[in-house]
């Protein structure tokens, strides 16, 4: 059975897209803990960060980022982009995502 984002990104799920290109879907987070926060992954399934496929995405992802940034108005004041690795680094899907946290001011550490 395929993951859920890579379910999300065949279409076979609903989810709110926000950006989309050849490699990389970015969806509104479904339990939001920002004014802004979106998922950003590859549309290849990664695990996790760690993986070694995970080097030929980067590129991708974090110019989905900056494009992201941009529409959001997220420069000035600022943001955050996290990543979870294995269940003790909190990450609940077991696929690649960053999180694109802003329009808030966000506190250090962030729990």
């Amino acid at each position: 059975m395929p993951c859920l984002f890579c379910r999300i990104i065949a279409k076979e799920l609903p989810a709110k897209v926000l950006y989309e290109d050849d490699y990389v879907l970015a969806i509104a987070d479904i339990n939001p803990v920002a004014p802004v926060h979106i998922l950003i992954m590859p549309k290849k399934h990664i695990a996790r960060i760690d993986s070694p496929e995970a080097i030929d995405c980067t590129s991708a992802l974090f110019s989905a980022v900056k494009q992201l940034v941009a529409l959001h108005n997220l420069s000035d004041p600022g943001f955050r982009v996290v990543t979870n690795a294995g269940h003790a680094g909190g990450q609940s899907v077991d696929h690649l995502h960053l999180h694109l946290l802003g329009g808030r001011q966000l506190t250090w550490p962030p729990g």
